[in-house]
């Protein structure tokens, strides 16, 4: 039995459609999850000159946090692009204990509402393996993951707004 806890969040960027489609996948990941809590900031990848096409990975690596060692972290998968409307990645193969949790599994949906005006909406599913840890799982999705996913969709914006260059094509 697999339990899965969903967290969504949303918000608006005013950047071309381009920009909040292509930002949070394509620009260096380094710079989008900068490390928050227990959560380790991400310091470069590899295996990765295919990333953004859907099929392809790359493995993560994270410094030094309270859970983790640092070093090779996880392996990220584009499953699925719709260009300049929609990412599907899964996130997996952790090389540390994650609270009973076997994969995770984001989407990043762009909805232009008007020119520079972007809806955005960001969806993590946090999938689960142990029953027993099944609350836990819950509760560390539905406070510390939502936290952090609006961190990232700041970082993220900053970076839009700032027209970061992208670091893949």
């Amino acid at each position: 039995m697999n339990m899965k806890s969903i967290i969504k969040v949303t918000t608006i960027y005013n950047c071309s459609l381009e920009r909040a489609f292509k930002t949070p996948m394509l620009c260096d990941v380094s710079k989008v999850h900068t490390g928050y809590g227990i959560m380790p900031k991400v310091t470069h990848c590899i295996d990765d000159e295919n990333w953004g096409k859907p099929g392809y990975s790359k493995k993560v690596f994270v410094a030094k946090s309270l859970i983790q060692k640092g070093g090779w972290a996880s392996v990220d998968k584009v499953i699925e692009r719709i260009e300049h409307k929609y990412w599907k990645i899964e996130v997996s193969d952790f090389k540390s204990w994650m609270l009973g949790f076997s994969k995770f599994t984001g989407e990043w949906k762009t909805t232009e509402i008007e020119p520079n005006r972007i809806l955005i909406e960001y969806t993590y599913t946090l999938h689960s393996d142990i029953a027993l840890l099944y609350p836990l799982n819950w509760l560390f999705a539905n406070t510390f993951w939502r936290a952090y996913m609006k961190r990232v969709l700041e970082n993220i914006r900053k970076l839009a707004y700032n027209h970061e260059p992208y670091a893949y094509e």
